[in-house]
């Protein structure tokens, strides 16, 4: 898990440090649990999250010391491993954390052996209609071309179907400043890049009364809408990769390690609430000023709709220019 505000996203092709995969590969080195280099340990990770996108159950598959002399050595309980969960944590920066581990086959890569991938999108109610929100996000549920939904990156990727399992739309229990917080639940088999962030700013829209439900279906439709309109994509604080489905695969996690971890997490809760305080603090040294009945208000921002914006080229289009790149090299 990690909370992602002050990373360049997790993987560390970007070369903008800090990202949270160089952050892990520094504490392997560290407490010396690599194998060789890198380059020799077969690393796979499940999710490529954004810059500033959080987890609870990001996957990452790599080969490390152990201290079982056979491969095919039975593990007969925790302690005749070494406590990874343990000795990853005390070399980890206070905003990443491992929190389970799990020996599996030499074939195995955390990308491509992933069934499934569940993201959790946080969000303040306001003044939203969540049920008209709920009938468009049922739309998304199924397998559909997505390149309307993401950034598209025509260079690398030709195939935009994605299959969706389950997008629900529920509250959390949790209010602010006499307003609730909710979330978008989804579940999928793989995701496009900026995919979730895409579709919430759709689904935004869609509870702002700004669009109808069936402007799903028209971005779907990729006959009717070959080209992606423009439009600014939800932001990445309220993401969070929340969990990734394996087949046969169950994570350990000592007694010890576990505990270590509730009581980190709790301080750290703890530390959020004591900033919280201070902001509710400085509110209440704050006057409300009196309307001024001379002063106009502020005009809102005329929404155009999705349908009629300028529209990003097509996926043919850019491969088009990315094929007569390659010719002019």
């Amino acid at each position: 898990m990690y909370f992602g505000q002050r990373f360049y996203g997790f993987a560390s092709e970007a070369h903008t440090e800090p990202t949270v995969e160089s952050e892990i590969f520094k504490a392997i080195e560290r407490a010396r649990l690599l194998v060789g280099s890198r380059e020799d340990s077969c690393y796979s990770r499940c999710g490529r999250t954004d810059k500033g996108v959080s987890a609870t159950g990001q996957v990452i598959s790599l080969y490390l010391r152990s201290n079982l002399k056979d491969a095919g050595e039975n593990i007969l309980g925790e302690r005749s491993e070494i406590d990874y969960v343990s000795v990853l944590n005390r070399n980890l920066p206070r905003d990443i954390r491992v929190i389970g581990w799990c020996p599996v086959a030499a074939d195995f890569l955390a990308r491509f052996s992933c069934l499934g991938r569940e993201y959790k999108y946080l969000f303040w109610k306001r003044a939203l209609d969540v049920s008209k929100m709920q009938k468009a996000a049922f739309k998304f549920i199924g397998e559909h071309d997505f390149r309307n939904f993401c950034k598209m990156d025509a260079a690398n990727v030709s195939n935009y179907k994605r299959y969706i399992t389950d997008f629900n739309i529920s509250a959390c229990d949790q209010r602010s400043n006499h307003d609730e917080l909710w979330s978008m639940n989804i579940r999928g088999s793989a995701f496009l890049w900026h995919q979730v962030r895409c579709m919430a700013a759709v689904l935004f829209f869609v509870g702002q009364g700004l669009e109808s439900p069936c402007v799903v279906d028209s971005l779907l439709d990729i006959t009717k809408t070959p080209r992606k309109p423009q439009y600014t994509m939800a932001p990445e604080l309220p993401l969070i990769l929340r969990s990734c489905l394996f087949d046969g695969v169950s994570f350990m996690c000592s007694s010890d390690a576990s505990q270590a971890l509730i009581e980190h997490l709790k301080d750290e809760h703890h530390q959020y609430m004591l900033q919280a305080a201070i902001f509710d603090e400085a509110l209440t040294c704050l006057s409300i000023p009196e309307p001024n009945p001379l002063e106009h208000p502020k005009k809102k921002r005329k929404h155009i709709p999705l349908l009629s914006r300028e529209a990003e080229p097509s996926y043919e289009e850019r491969r088009a220019r990315v094929k007569a790149k390659s010719a002019n090299v």
